[in-house]
């Protein structure tokens, strides 16, 4: 913990240094941004603009676009009102010392237009149809969050929808599913994985890519989402890049837990602006520094960033592109002196870039238009620790180009349609070779080699309606089809939901849909006859209850249900669940003999949600989810799988005294998840882990649950400002267990933690 003592120390010298030169007058910014129409994202002139709680505001322009000036620096809540339309709050807008803080805002209009309608409903948008099924969240809420080191994953995970498993990873469990039924989205571009060292074939990883400040806006989707999103059957991240400063440059420097680096911006032209980000880690510096023994810091940096330019008033292109690359080589020793079962040298290098052509067509339709090139190529060997088998040589390369079309149009006051494409054509090099071993029950599986390039397509086509036949009701149908040539299928999924407002502080959804996803093509790829597998699918049934306790308070209770045919199984192990392999074994590393579609499972549940936005001093969000999930192997037995925790109960908040401090805290309690304790005379006479194949998933972890805290403090000079923080996770160092894992150098059971408690500090000087 040495470093750490060193750390506090320049800490504590930055925070004397900055009083000692804080401006001792109040400095000012300016707030800018648009205000558009929800449905059809048009302008709208006229809108009034209040900051709350000041006597500061505006008027939107003609083209929808409005400007604030010598706003005080301190953290706002911003309102955008206009007749006939339903208000709109945002909260969180952080004012700088000399900066420009963009706020931008999508109204709805109302069903009945009078000078007498208010509608309350300002922090959460109650008029918005496709916010069914979704939670969104700010930049600002996503970088203060305690316990997620400005990680998007990490924050989505208080949510009373995500199981709670092991800290070390941000996996996406969402609703019982397994962490490959995700789909993350940057501005319209499908991206495979935000992570760094990221599990292939799947959506989670140990740390963030994406830097929080690009972010302008996140909706994560649970359940239920619309035909505009295919190929996931759980969720979708739906991740919006903000635009840099169009007038001035802007630069900040970072040094955190993901590492050090800095944010540039400014504009481009008359018409256009960047934003640009470069990171890298710093942990192997650390360790070099401390002496730290054996252990091996993993090294990772990622450049990512986004051009807009405006071509008329109504065209408007974007380019975005991200860059990460990921190295890791613990050796023998580390190996062993760290009870590593696996070790050996890790390269892996993720792109993707993308570029977006927005079109508004007339006051009643606009289309966005998206080309996408991604690309994730692997470098990877492992070793076994105790036998120095090379166990697996994985040399991957995953590609693919991307177009993707959606188009709005409204009809007329009642009616709507959405509709457009999805196409991608993959381009797949896998040179991978997997030793015999024993599997997970003791079998043994012989050495496999796959070499070989496959490339196919996806298409996809959606169409979605929307019909408002009076005030406070709202119902969508729509469907898509979608072909994939490894297999030769096509699928076809109804969806339909529907929103009434019982009064402007209640609102009941519900909805129901099928959600068809491919399989991996890593997967695919270890057995001719792994081609004509069908694709597995799941079918929703999702109801729901809204209510308004003030306008910047919701309470939301929600009853889903999940049901998913034709998984994949492994006719050699019927009663394990190959898709959970993905979390709590190796992957879809390990050679599989040829797979059936005889797998189903089952989710269902209930979630209470109570969420308070920052209008004031304090915000929080308090939740609780009682669930099951289940799997039926192909010995066609119910068993539970590892991500049931049965019971999750979190609560996070915060408060802000005033503009230069501010506390926050979460908690959280999770169930103990399933395992399948080992057979202990098989595992001791292999040396290595068998399950008691009898005892599937019959026991228990013990229960979960830690707590976060952490400070901010803000500095304003009269043209910077500069961010200290202070964090702990796990702040009174419960040893929770992530699992049980067979000591091959004991010979004998033992166990990997959670983490322990983890002090964090993080330095943004914003230039």
């Amino acid at each position: 913990m040495k470093q750490y003592f060193y750390a506090s120390i320049g800490l504590l010298l930055l925070i004397i240094l900055a009083n000692t030169l804080r401006s001792q007058s109040l400095p000012t910014g300016t707030i800018e941004g648009i205000v558009l129409d929800g449905a059809s994202q048009t302008p709208l002139i006229g809108v009034n603009v209040i900051v709350m709680n000041t006597t500061l505001g505006g008027i939107t322009d003609i083209t929808g676009r409005f400007t604030l000036k010598n706003v005080p620096v301190g953290n706002y809540s911003v309102q955008f009102r206009m007749i006939g339309y339903a208000t709109v709050a945002k909260a969180d807008v952080i004012v700088r010392p000399q900066r420009i803080t963009t706020v931008s805002a999508d109204l709805h209009e109302l069903a009945v237009e009078s000078e007498q309608v208010v509608v309350t409903a300002g922090y959460f948008q109650q008029n918005d149809i496709q916010s069914m099924n979704s939670v969104g969240f700010s930049r600002e809420e996503i970088r203060r969050a305690p316990g997620s080191g400005g990680d998007v994953s990490r924050i989505i995970m208080s949510l009373p929808s995500l199981a709670k498993v092991n800290d070390q990873s941000n996996s996406l469990i969402v609703r019982g599913g397994s962490p490959f039924e995700n789909a993350f989205y940057i501005d319209g571009i499908e991206i495979p994985n935000i992570n760094h060292f990221p599990t292939q074939g799947a959506t989670g990883g140990p740390i963030g890519m994406v830097n929080v400040d690009l972010i302008d806006e996140v909706n994560f989707h649970t359940g239920g989402f619309s035909p505009l999103y295919g190929d996931k059957l759980s969720s979708i991240l739906d991740i919006r890049f903000r635009e840099g400063n169009k007038n001035n440059f802007d630069g900040q420097l970072d040094l955190n837990i993901a590492g050090f680096g800095g944010v540039a911006e400014g504009p481009l032209g008359e018409k256009g602006s960047y934003v640009l980000s470069a990171r890298r880690s710093y942990l192997e510096y650390v360790m070099k520094m401390f002496d730290v023994g054996t252990t091996v810091a993993p090294s990772y940096g990622d450049v990512q960033g986004k051009i807009v330019y405006a071509l008329s008033p109504n065209h408007k292109v974007s380019l975005i592109g991200l860059y990460g690359d990921d190295h890791n080589n613990p050796d023998l020793k580390a190996a062993i002196e760290n009870d590593m079962i696996y070790y050996g040298p890790q390269d892996i290098y993720q792109s993707a870039a993308g570029i977006t052509w927005r079109a508004l067509w007339g006051k009643n339709a606009y289309s966005t238009t998206s080309i996408g090139y991604l690309s994730s190529r692997f470098n990877e060997d492992f070793f076994e620790t105790n036998t120095g088998i090379h166990l697996v040589k994985n040399r991957s390369t995953e590609a693919a180009f991307s177009l993707r079309n959606v188009n709005h149009v409204k009809l007329s006051a009642i009616h709507s349609v959405e509709f457009g494409i999805d196409i991608k054509r993959l381009m797949n090099e896998y040179d991978n070779s997997y030793a015999a071993y024993s599997d997970a029950v003791g079998d043994s599986i012989g050495a496999a080699v796959i070499d070989q390039n496959i490339a196919a397509e996806k298409i996809g086509m959606f169409a979605n309606y929307i019909v408002q036949p009076f005030s406070g009701l709202s119902m969508t149908i729509g469907s898509r089809a979608d072909y994939f040539s490894i297999n030769d299928r096509m699928t076809v999924s109804p969806r339909a939901s529907l929103a009434f407002q019982f009064d402007e502080l209640t609102t009941f959804r519900m909805s129901s849909g099928v959600y068809y996803q491919n399989l991996p093509v890593l997967l695919i790829s270890q057995s001719t006859s792994n081609k004509s597998l069908k694709d597995p699918y799941a079918v929703h049934y999702i109801a729901g209850v809204d209510h308004l306790l003030s306008d910047d308070t919701k309470l939301s209770v929600e009853a889903y249900m999940k049901e998913y045919y034709d998984f994949p199984v492994d006719p050699a192990d019927p009663s394990l669940f190959l898709v959970d392999e993905v979390f709590y074994r190796a992957g879809f590393f390990l050679n599989h003999s040829p797979l059936s579609n005889d797998g189903k499972a089952r989710s269902r549940g209930i979630e209470f949600t109570l969420q308070k936005k920052l209008a004031h001093d304090f915000y929080g969000l308090a939740s609780a989810t009682f669930f099951r999930t289940e799997y039926k192997g192909s010995d066609d037995v119910w068993r539970k799988r590892v991500f049931d925790n049965k019971i999750i109960v979190s609560a996070e908040g915060g408060y802000k005294p005033n503009n230069e401090w501010e506390f926050s805290a979460r908690w959280i309690y999770a169930g103990g998840t399933p395992y399948t304790p080992f057979d202990l005379s098989q595992s001791q006479q292999l040396k290595r882990a068998v399950f008691d194949t009898d005892k599937i998933n019959s026991s228990r972890y013990p229960a979960y649950h830690s707590m976060n805290l952490r400070f901010d403090k803000r500095f304003h000079f009269q043209s910077s400002n500069l961010v200290l923080y202070v964090s702990a996770w796990n702040v009174y160092d419960r040893k929770n267990v992530a699992a049980y894992f067979w000591n091959e150098k004991e010979n004998g059971q033992d166990t990997i933690y959670q983490w322990n408690l983890l002090p964090i500090f993080g330095i943004e000087y914003e230039l």
